[in-house]
């Protein structure tokens, strides 16, 4: 499981709403006073698994989420919930208090611009806060790369606007950390899969996928084993730094979806050409089959030191139902 609920429900966490005590941290050329005020902006499916990780070691967490259904699902849990809508204002962000910042809220559905991640550097540096930020971003800033392996040395090609936006936010994050002695870690990650982020309704609805022998490489990371790349992020990442995340085991989209019926006892999905996909399939998804690249996550394992749990799909998928 991404988190133990009931482990978490039956502890008392009366103890947490002030959220701990100042403890003094060095992470690269910057000492700072790093407070155990965690925020997650965006605390979602991974954002909640993060926030139980933490509370599970003595470490409290607040969550922002937009709708009230989500701000429950964080109260079961124990997080502590922030109802707000990121477009608007931002005054009820507990900022000056937070040492460490999670943003994994998702940038706005078009455009190429991040407008909604520059409204919270806004208001970082109106209020004057220098924080600790680990950003969710995505391995399609690469680009096509043919099938070739790529580190994070390789030159960013975004074709799409969904991941313009993101290498927008980049960017943004960097140069903010730069100008206003912020630190940021930025985590480009591959595809998520998971308890409850598994393909199954589409196998359900018998839409087609093309042949494994035309489909392109893909990259996958178990939900899990991101969450513990996010905590080793935060806690030894390098200021100013980009690690690819994935499990470093790249697959083939076909046969993703083929492994997951097989194990569901689902039919797989029909087979189409690649030229008759170019008229059925949605455009989010012709998007990710235009898309071929392995990412190396040497980095990752070496300077983050993460052991991944799920380092292959043989061992994740069967952990995922």
């Amino acid at each position: 499981m991404l988190f133990d609920a009931g482990r978490l429900l039956n502890t008392n966490f009366d103890g947490y709403v002030k959220w701990g005590y100042p403890t003094r941290e060095t992470t690269g050329p910057k000492t700072k006073l790093m407070r155990w005020k965690m925020l997650i902006i965006g605390c979602g499916y991974i954002g909640r698994g993060l926030g139980a990780r933490y509370l599970l070691d003595g470490k409290p967490a607040t969550g922002v989420v937009f709708s009230l259904e989500s701000t429950l699902q964080l109260r079961k849990i124990g997080i502590t919930p922030i109802a707000l809508n990121l477009d608007n204002s931002l005054e009820q962000l507990p900022l000056e208090d937070a040492g460490q910042i999670f943003y994994f809220a998702p940038p706005p559905d078009s455009g190429i611009r991040d407008a909604r991640l520059g409204r919270f550097l806004g208001a970082l540096r109106k209020r004057r806060c220098s924080p600790r930020i680990v950003y969710i971003s995505t391995t399609g800033v690469y680009g096509d790369c043919q099938g070739e392996w790529v580190d994070e040395k390789r030159p960013v090609k975004a074709t799409t606007d969904r991941a313009r936006r993101r290498l927008d936010a980049e960017h943004s994050l960097l140069e903010w950390g730069l100008q206003d002695e912020g630190e940021v870690i930025i985590l480009r990650v591959a595809g998520i899969y998971g308890p409850g982020r598994l393909p199954l309704n589409r196998l359900r609805q018998g839409l087609p996928m093309i042949h494994e022998s035309e489909a392109p490489w893909t990259n996958l990371i178990h939900a899990e084993d991101l969450v513990s790349v996010c905590e080793a992020a935060m806690a030894r990442g390098t200021d100013g730094e980009i690690y690819n995340v994935s499990d470093g085991t790249p697959g083939n989209m076909a046969n993703y979806f083929n492994l997951v019926a097989d194990l569901m006892e689902l039919d797989r999905p029909p087979v189409i050409s690649r030229a008759k996909a170019q008229k059925e399939l949605p455009a989010t998804m012709l998007s990710y089959l235009r898309e071929s690249r392995r990412i190396d996550n040497r980095k990752m394992l070496n300077e983050l030191g993460v052991i991944l749990q799920y380092p292959t799909l043989g061992v994740g998928l069967p952990a995922s139902l």
